[in-house]
C-alpha cells in the first residue's frame, strides 16, 4: 500500500492512517492477512518518504501515532498485520545524525554516514553513480568532504561498517516490533553491505553477516514477515537470504523478470516489446530454483512499476480478463503473493502528457538527464509512460465521485481518467 495515495480522510489531497482505517473492512474482504505500508515515517518527502528524518514519528500529513497505534489494533481485529517499510541504507539530510554527522570533522556522529575527501582533481572520491541519475558523491562546504548518496542528496547513505548505526537500527526495529506490528519490507536491503573504496555497491562481503546480526538482535525469535528489496538478486544469492538454515530473511523481493523487460541501452525509459517466452522462463527458473529451500514471494507490481494490466496485459482491448488472469497466475505459483493496492480492480497506467504532471523524483531527474542527452522530450514520456513509478502512484478509484472518491480536493498527483468505469465500487 502506498498510503499518499490510498485514502484521504482529513480533505488534504493525501491519503493518511485514519483513511486506511476506514477501509479495513474492503481489504478484508479480499482475503488479505498483510498490509505492507510505504514509508509513513517523519519526512521532508524529498523521495516520498524514502528519506526518513525521524525513525521514531509518524509524518504529520499521514496521522499520528496513535492513528499508528490504532491502525495495528483495528488491522489485527481483522486477522491483518502491518508491515513497515524499513529504510536503512539511508537517511533523510534532516534527520539529526546526518545534521550532526556534517557539522565537523571529529563530530561522534561523523562515521555514521560515508565520507570520503576528494579526489586528487578536486573532484568526487570516485566514479559512482546515483540510481537517480548522476554523481553519487556530494561536497560539503562545512568540512571540505564528500558525502555518499546512491539515491538522492537528500537521502545520504548509513555507513553500515560502523557498529554504532548497527545497534540504533537493531534498537529501532524492536521499538516497532513492540508496538505489534507484524514485520518489516526491507528497502535496497542488498545495498547495506556496500565497499564503496571497491566500487561495491550490492551484495558487500559483510551483507549476510548484517542480516544474520539483525535477524539475532530483533526479529528472529518472533513470528514476523521480513521480506527484503534486492534488485540483485539471483537464484543463489535469494537461497542466502531465505534458506530455512540461514537465520535471515523470511523471503527477497527479486525483480529479473522486470530487468528482463528493459532496453539494453536506456532500460526502463525506452519500451521493449513483451516477450511471453521470456516472462515464463524467468518465472520457471525461480519457481524451480526455490522449490525445495527459500521462499519466493510473487508479484507484478508495487509502487516502483508500472501497473500490471497495462504492463503484462491488453489494457484497452481487454483489461478485465488480462486482470483475471494476470491474478491466476501469480496465485497458482508456490510463493506468497503481494498485491499492489488498485490492482484487485485492474487500475491501468496513467496517460501523462507533460513532464510537469509528474511528481516522482527519479522520472523528473532522469528527464533532464536524457533531455539534457539529445532525447527528445516526446520519446522520455512515452517510456515514462510505459515503466515510470508515477504511474502506481495516482490515488486509488474507489468510485466515480470526483477524484474517484480518493479526495473531496484535488490530489496532491492527477487521477487516472479511467477512474469513472474503473473502480472499487464497480468492481464489488
Amino acid at each position: 500500500m502506498y498510503p499518499r495515495s490510498f485514502c484521504d480522510l482529513n480533505g488534504d489531497g493525501i491519503g493518511d492512517i485514519p483513511g486506511i482505517i476506514s477501509k479495513l473492512d474492503y481489504i478484508a474482504s479480499l482475503g488479505i492477512d498483510v498490509i505492507w505500508l510505504s514509508p509513513i515515517f517523519k519526512s521532508p518527502m524529498d523521495d516520498n518518504g524514502y528519506d526518513i528524518s525521524d525513525y521514531r514519528d509518524i509524518a504529520p500529513e499521514f496521522g499520528t501515532l496513535a492513528d499508528f497505534d490504532l491502525l495495528v489494533a483495528e488491522a489485527r481485529r481483522r486477522g491483518i498485520g502491518i508491515l513497515l517499510d524499513l529504510v536503512v541504507n539511508h537517511t533523510s539530510d534532516e534527520h539529526p545524525w546526518f545534521q550532526n554527522s556534517r557539522a565537523s570533522l571529529d563530530n561522534p556522529f561523523r562515521d555514521f554516514y560515508v565520507w570520503r575527501k576528494p579526489g586528487p582533481d578536486g573532484g568526487p572520491p570516485n566514479d559512482l553513480q546515483s540510481t537517480f541519475g548522476g554523481p553519487a558523491w556530494t561536497l560539503d562546504e562545512t568540512t571540505g568532504e564528500y558525502y555518499l548518496h546512491l539515491f538522492s542528496r537528500r537521502q545520504p547513505d548509513l555507513n553500515w561498517e560502523n557498529p554504532k548505526v548497527r545497534a540504533e537500527v537493531h534498537d529501532m526495529m524492536n521499538w516497532w516490533l513492540e508496538r505489534g506490528i507484524s514485520g518489516f519490507r526491507m528497502d535496497v536491503i542488498d545495498y547495506i553491505g556496500k565497499q564503496v573504496d571497491q566500487g561495491v555497491v550490492t551484495d558487500g562481503a559483510h551483507l549476510h553477516e548484517y542480516l544474520q546480526a539483525m535477524n539475532r538482535e530483533t526479529f528472529g525469535g518472533r513470528n514476523v514477515l521480513t521480506v527484503g528489496e534486492a534488485w540483485s538478486a539471483t537464484p543463489a544469492s535469494a537461497l542466502l537470504y531465505s534458506g530455512r538454515e540461514r537465520q535471515e530473511l523470511s523471503m527477497v523481493f527479486q525483480f529479473e523478470h522486470v530487468t528482463r523487460q528493459w532496453d539494453e541501452t536506456y532500460g526502463k525509459w525506452q519500451p521493449k516489446t513483451f516477450d511471453l517466452v521470456e516472462l515464463k522462463s524467468v518465472l520457471s527458473k525461480w519457481q524451480n530454483a526455490l522449490a525445495d529451500d527459500g521462499w519466493n514471494s510473487l508479484f507484478w507490481g508495487n509502487h516502483d512499476l508500472p501497473r500490471a494490466v497495462s504492463k503484462y496485459g491488453d489494457a484497452t482491448g481487454y483489461p478485465v480478463e488480462s486482470a483475471k488472469m494476470l491474478a491466476t497466475v501469480l496465485h497458482l505459483l508456490k510463493g506468497t503473493p503481494f498485491i499492489y493496492q488498485g490492482e484487485e480492480i485492474g487500475m491501468t497506467n496513467m496517460p501523462f502528457s507533460a513532464i510537469e504532471q509528474y511528481r516522482d523524483i527519479e522520472t523528473l531527474n532522469m528527464y533532464q538527464l536524457h533531455v539534457d542527452a539529445g532525447r527528445s522530450p516526446e520519446d522520455f514520456i512515452m517510456g515514462a509512460n510505459a515503466n515510470g513509478r508515477d504511474n502506481a502512484r495516482t490515488p486509488m478509484q474507489w468510485n466515480s465521485a470526483a477524484y474517484g472518491g480518493f479526495s473531496t480536493v484535488e490530489p496532491w498527483i492527477g487521477v487516472n481518467p479511467n477512474y469513472a468505469s474503473i473502480n472499487a465500487d464497480v468492481a464489488m
